[in-house]
């Protein structure tokens, strides 16, 4: 393990460094956004700028890094992200934000391209569990330790801006000094809905709707607390715990879909993401104990449907597609990221702060209804046929890029050795 571990070392610290400052950022924009009066359309649309320049950078950054490589091109990606979060700091504008948050987006996926690349060239069908393990810890431990930073400075101060610029420098080090080789160039991304649709329709419309309802709560969840009345620590516990009972429920959840029919499995806890979310729509709890009940119940269940969704979609794909399945299905999200805040604020605003629980809870419920309307339509693949259950970024599918998919163990029986060397991410 620790032979495996050592070469990439370096890799793995940016990592941290770079998902703690995401998790920082992510949860300080909406924080101070609500002090300054921004408005629910605007902390809306800071998350789907962000999400629209990350899905686009998935597509373009690849272009970049091949001309100028993959050493220039992260520390050149790292620091315009370093120089976006401090002039965030300074320019206290929503305009302003909203241009800076989407050149973070996209600059975010360059460095997740690079990262996950170098990593998968260094990664042996052996090792590429371990490493795979330890990159999704990794980024879950840093989002989480990123936003619980938030209570301990005054938001209303550049100080956390600052705390965040220094962590995306700290990102950039270890990788510009790294002796590690770099990797073969990226390949362009493409993107095929109507095949993903043709391959698993639940699969599509389950992603597409997980992604909006993810998208509003992860944009627009510190935003709800703010209005709702709730500190600075009770909203980072908030969100946070959000993360850890989704990584809880994921695993059981995921072998319960090995032993039946994965769409029941869907339509079960979608059921049961949309009735927290109800809950809190009609009942308006102020007791912070039973938000955070609800909120985490909520976690639990809406966190565990992508990879489910995933595994289902690569029930009905051949072996070797696996990649291109899982990484269309994962830009699919994104486009899911972009449509969630942008309906998430008005229908706050409208609402009041609740609200934002409608749109997840209407999500879930499409969900639901879908997948129950097309387990009449298709029968079930017979449980000794499918693949076995297989962990995701899961929790933030939507900081992660198609490059991700090769470190996946999944894709070490799919030829991912040749297809690390052709750098295939279609």
């Amino acid at each position: 393990m620790r032979r495996n571990l050592l070469p990439i070392l370096a890799l793995l610290t940016s990592t941290l460094f770079l998902f703690l400052g995401n998790g920082l950022q992510g949860l300080l924009l909406p924080v101070r956004g609500s002090l300054e009066g921004y408005s629910n359309e605007i902390l809306g649309l800071i998350g789907t700028t962000w999400a629209t320049g990350f899905v686009v950078g998935c597509f373009v950054a690849p272009n970049l890094v091949r001309r100028i490589g993959h050493v220039r091109a992260f520390a050149g990606f790292g620091a315009l992200i370093c120089l976006n979060v401090l002039l965030t700091g300074l320019l206290v504008d929503q305009t302003a934000w909203l241009i800076l948050r989407a050149v973070t987006g996209f600059c975010t996926a360059g460095t997740s391209m690079i990262i996950e690349s170098w990593l998968n060239e260094r990664a042996t069908n052996e090792s590429r569990g371990a490493i795979f393990s330890f990159y999704i810890s990794i980024t879950l431990f840093g989002v989480v330790g990123g936003q619980m930073m938030v209570p301990f400075a005054d938001v209303a101060t550049p100080v956390l801006f600052m705390i965040c610029g220094i962590l995306y420098c700290l990102a950039i080090i270890p990788t510009a000094v790294s002796k590690a080789a770099s990797p073969q160039p990226l390949k362009r991304v493409r993107l095929d809905l109507m095949a993903l649709y043709r391959n698993s329709p639940v699969s599509f419309v389950a992603i597409l709707l997980v992604g909006t309802a993810n998208g509003a709560y992860g944009t627009l969840a510190a935003v709800f607390g703010a209005r709702a009345g709730l500190d600075q620590a009770t909203i980072a516990v908030m969100v946070s715990i959000t993360i850890f009972a989704g990584a809880i429920a994921q695993f059981p959840a995921g072998r319960l879909s090995d032993r039946m029919d994965r769409r029941f499995v869907l339509a079960a806890l979608s059921g049961l993401a949309a009735a927290a979310g109800l809950a809190l729509v009609l009942f308006q709890p102020h007791n912070v104990y039973a938000i955070i009940i609800l909120v985490a119940s909520y976690g639990a269940a809406a966190n565990a449907l992508y990879p489910i969704a995933v595994a289902h979609a690569n029930d009905h794909a051949a072996p070797e597609d696996f990649v291109k399945v899982s990484g269309g299905l994962l830009l699919l999200f994104g486009i899911g990221t972009i449509i969630g805040p942008t309906l998430g604020g008005p229908v706050m605003t409208w609402l009041g702060p609740y609200a934002l629980f409608a749109v997840t809870a209407l999500s879930h419920i499409l969900v639901t209804a879908y997948a129950i309307f097309r387990s009449k339509r298709r029968a079930p693949v017979p449980v000794e046929d499918r693949d076995s259950y297989a962990g995701s970024p899961a929790l933030a599918p939507s900081l992660t890029t198609p490059e991700s998919l090769l470190l996946n163990p999944r894709a070490s029986t799919d030829g991912a050795g040749d297809q690390a060397q052709e750098r295939q991410t279609t």
